[in-house]
């Protein structure tokens, strides 16, 4: 392919609304959001969430509502599917069965008249590109999933276009070739320079692949930012655990910037976190969570909340530790899996953390009373954190 790097065109979202048929309530509602020339973001969430109407907004197969899609700058909204210019990549592939793989890809330069040497040199190159050099005389069917896949891939990216939009591009398939697709997809995301919207319900594949992540539920955008920047800070019980395994410790109080109290134990968090509301929830992440006999008194240097152990699963690399935390609810510890401590069920421990660990988040709807019917538990003065 030939297309330049750094050659995407930048996207933007403004209060962008769906609604279906009579319904009162809106199926996307008021989504603003702008891509950078050359961004790969990926659209996460629930089914339902509004993510894949979003998509199909931008491509034009869905009608919109209210707002405006802009490429450079320009509103699209008004222009049918085939004039946005944009690339698109179905969850299914929608093959042609009876072309083969070299037709199927030269298929939209020919909606576009383009010469056939000019066909047949952008086929080539764009088979080149997915690594499909010698599978071109093939029907789909003789094709494994994974080959289907990067002959969609090369059909959406033959004529260049500046925005490519991927629906669940990996959905159907098996782990190992899912993983190695998302390393390909980065690869040519990396050499065309060209903008990737994706939507996919697999958080993995997103925090893998995306530069960002538009987080959607409701309709609505719930929150947007870096993998990192949402795995480490998310702002919500939602995005917590709907972004990655979360450990949640609901119905702290606020006790002072840098202090939470929670079943009789004063927590350190990070500085500068201070919240008004009477109650939050510290969210922590497995893998920065520690187990501790529990014989003696808490460790000193590190917040200590006592837990009794409910479950050990071997994961090959790590093992899960599943725990019951004070308020009855449960949490996930991951240790290596050469770890020497060899905890079992009905175990009781200290999970430990550093208080520079964790993200604390607004929980009005948690009752205030959960506090307080835990198990009191020794408490550990902030001077010894």
């Amino acid at each position: 392919m030939t297309t330049p790097a750094g050659q995407g065109a930048s996207l933007q979202l403004d209060r962008l609304v769906k609604r279906f048929g009579g319904s009162g309530s809106a199926a996307v509602d008021e989504v603003s959001l702008t891509v950078k020339a050359g961004e790969f973001v990926a659209f996460l969430g629930p089914s339902g969430s509004g993510k894949t109407t979003t998509l199909n907004m931008i491509a034009g197969f869905t009608p919109i509502t209210s707002g405006r899609v802009l490429v450079d700058g320009r509103d699209v909204a008004a222009r049918p599917a085939h004039r946005r210019d944009l690339g698109f990549v179905f969850q299914h592939y929608a093959l042609f069965p009876h072309l083969t793989a070299a037709q199927n890809i030269a298929y939209p330069l020919r909606r576009r008249k383009v010469g056939r040497q000019g066909i047949a040199t952008r086929v080539r190159e764009a088979m080149e590109l997915v690594r499909l050099d010698d599978l071109g005389g093939r029907l789909p069917a003789q094709l494994s999933g994974g080959q289907q896949q990067r002959v969609a891939l090369a059909r959406a990216l033959v004529y260049r276009p500046r925005v490519l939009l991927l629906d669940e591009p990996l959905g159907a398939l098996d782990r190992q070739l899912r993983e190695w697709l998302q390393r390909e997809l980065k690869r040519l995301h990396r050499e065309l320079g060209i903008t990737f919207v994706c939507v996919t319900h697999d958080q993995d594949e997103a925090l893998s692949m995306a530069d960002r992540i538009a987080i959607f539920d409701g309709g609505r955008l719930r929150q947007v930012g870096t993998p990192s920047g949402l795995y480490r800070r998310p702002d919500s019980l939602f995005v917590a655990r709907f972004l990655g395994e979360s450990t949640v410790l609901r119905g702290c109080r606020p006790g002072g910037d840098g202090v939470l109290g929670y079943a009789g134990t004063r927590l350190g968090v990070p500085e500068g976190v201070s919240r008004s509301a009477d109650t939050v929830a510290l969210v922590l992440r497995p893998e920065s969570l520690s187990l501790a006999p529990r014989g003696g008194d808490a460790p000193a240097c590190a917040n200590a909340v006592g837990v009794d152990v409910t479950d050990v699963v071997y994961l090959g690399h790590t093992r899960r530790v599943t725990v019951r935390l004070p308020d009855g609810t449960e949490g996930s510890v991951t240790q290596p899996a050469d770890d020497p401590a060899d905890w079992r069920p009905g175990e009781s421990a200290w999970m430990t953390w550093s208080p520079r660990h964790g993200a604390v988040v607004p929980d009005a709807g948690h009752a205030a009373s959960a506090a307080s019917a835990t198990t009191q538990i020794p408490t550990i003065e902030r001077s010894q954190m």
